[in-house]
């Protein structure tokens, strides 16, 4: 998640692969459900197919799943980062491990975004990662989500080396399987970043989808070998990177643990504005690896 290219792109009729140009426009959405002032969340819809069509590798076995359905955050699969630092992208959030910012409820993670004050941050959010509890080499990694909404809001769900406490970023590798940002209500991302092509360089892609992506649920997934990374949004291929489509080393032949978070912030989708509601949530069905 650390900062992607920076692309915009226009929605037209269907689920679209962008170049890495054009420009976007804002839209109206529902306000977000759960709060003192909206309806309640809704349970999930039923489960897509294991196997939406599109997907091109052969990881039919599932290996690993969190489905959310017990009380709580499973401390098994699950840990937090906590803090306020900017997280390199200038964000405005501070991340804490409150159930008011992430919790179990109708059988999903909901991540919450809140405008409260702690410390010197006016915003608190959660940042939940799986490092030294799940990680893996290869497969497809998939979840389904329904992103939240608006100017300055920022979900993801990526992942990063399980060397980056030794190398560091970008030397661990990072993947970032889907990116919103609020003011691209269409659009989603995917993306990778290593040594020679991080940040503003990363080798990415988006897709725009024929609904503001917020207004349901979708699978987003990665398939993962050794020589190449293919991006998904509900089955449909967008983006694909090799070792030859990298100006760098290839840096994910190694494990991976994952991350869920909600940023408020940051370079790449600017900032909250006085059209931004609050509380903004995430909802994870579940996240699901197949080998």
């Amino acid at each position: 998640m650390k900062r992607p290219f920076h692309v915009l792109a226009v929605a037209t009729c269907a689920l679209i692969p962008l170049s890495l140009s054009l420009l976007s426009a804002p839209t109206s959405a529902a306000p977000p459900c759960g709060g003192p002032n909206s309806d309640p969340c809704p349970e999930p819809d039923p489960d897509p197919t294991p196997e939406p069509p599109g997907f091109d590798g052969s990881f039919d076995e599932l290996v690993w799943a969190d489905e959310f359905d017990g009380p709580g955050i499973d401390p098994a699969n699950w840990s937090y980062d906590l803090g306020g630092s900017g997280w390199g992208n200038n964000e405005y959030q501070f991340y804490t491990d409150s159930a008011n910012n992430s919790r179990i409820e109708n059988g999903m993670l909901v991540i919450e975004a809140r405008e409260e004050r702690i410390r010197s941050r006016n915003y608190t959010s959660a940042r939940l990662k799986s490092e030294g509890l799940q990680e893996f080499t290869y497969g497809r990694i998939e979840a389904r989500i329904r992103v939240p909404f608006g100017q300055g809001i920022w979900p993801a769900f990526w992942s990063l080396g399980n060397n980056f406490g030794d190398v560091g970023w970008p030397g661990s590798g990072e993947i970032d399987i889907m990116e919103h940002i609020g003011r691209e209500p269409f659009h989603v991302y995917g993306t990778v970043h290593g040594p020679g092509y991080s940040g503003e360089n990363g080798v990415g892609d988006g897709i725009a989808l024929a609904n503001p992506v917020t207004d349901d649920f979708h699978v987003f997934a990665v398939e993962w070998e050794p020589d190449e990374i293919r991006w998904y949004v509900d089955g449909v291929h967008y983006h694909t990177v090799t070792p030859q489509t990298v100006p760098g080393e290839w840096v994910y032949d190694h494990g991976f643990f994952l991350i869920l978070n909600v940023a408020v912030g940051g370079y790449w989708p600017g900032y909250p504005d006085e059209t931004t509601q609050f509380p903004q949530r995430m909802l994870v069905d579940y996240v699901r690896v197949y080998q």
